[in-house]
């Protein structure tokens, strides 16, 4: 089992809450940094796989919290919601640069660059709503970057439907088509995961506002 150091329990949650979410925003920064300077992509593809095991460990600390902790700041339910789809968006971004690196993608496209940047921004975004769970007094942030982040996602979707209709347009090549079309999932629903996460913040900001 995990030991935490020796802090009160509710701010060992938001803790870990803070560095799951700093550690999103690594792993897509080095998934645009990858698209934008595509070479050493395995080791780049490894350091990426590094930050999504650390998500995973993160995620095992905060359920295990859960079942320590008698009182906990927010709902029980909420809080391993958050922490689980938290994770999913770097699975994701995982996800992505595993599948651009099996598939020997020999350069990434101009929509693949725009979803990276995407998420990016929504991961900061994401970074900056978790930091309002600490204090009361910031929750209503929180409401302020959950609009940001569906913005986004509502943007991720329509580079997402201009990707994929430029794919089959424009790609003889069906194997091609199969190995984007699969990356481009992956990234919008990197970016859709960052939605679930600001629904589940936002579900925490009007219950404690």
């Amino acid at each position: 089992m995990v030991r935490l150091p020796f802090i009160p329990k509710e701010h060992k949650f938001f803790d870990l809450f803070e560095e799951s979410a700093q550690n999103i925003v690594k792993a897509a920064e080095a998934l645009k940094e990858m698209m934008d300077d595509w070479q050493f992509i395995d080791s780049r593809v490894a350091e990426i796989t590094e930050m999504e095991h650390r998500g995973d460990t993160i995620t095992h600390q905060i359920i295990s919290l859960v079942h320590q902790t008698f009182v906990t700041p927010f709902d029980r339910e909420d809080i391993a919601l958050l922490a689980h789809t938290m994770d999913d968006v770097i699975d994701f971004i995982h996800s992505t640069a595993d599948a651009l690196f099996i598939y020997k993608i020999k350069s990434p496209t101009e929509r693949a660059k725009q979803l990276a940047d995407i998420i990016v921004r929504g991961a900061v975004e994401v970074e900056k709503a978790v930091h309002g769970l600490r204090r009361r007094k910031e929750l209503k942030r929180i409401m302020e970057g959950c609009v940001e982040i569906n913005r986004l996602e509502n943007m991720a979707d329509r580079v997402y439907r201009a990707a994929i209709a430029e794919l089959f347009d424009n790609t003889e090549d069906i194997a091609e088509v199969i190995k984007w079309r699969e990356i481009y999932e992956h990234m919008e629903s990197a970016t859709d995961r960052c939605e679930d996460v600001a629904d589940v913040l936002e579900g925490v900001a009007l219950k404690h506002a």
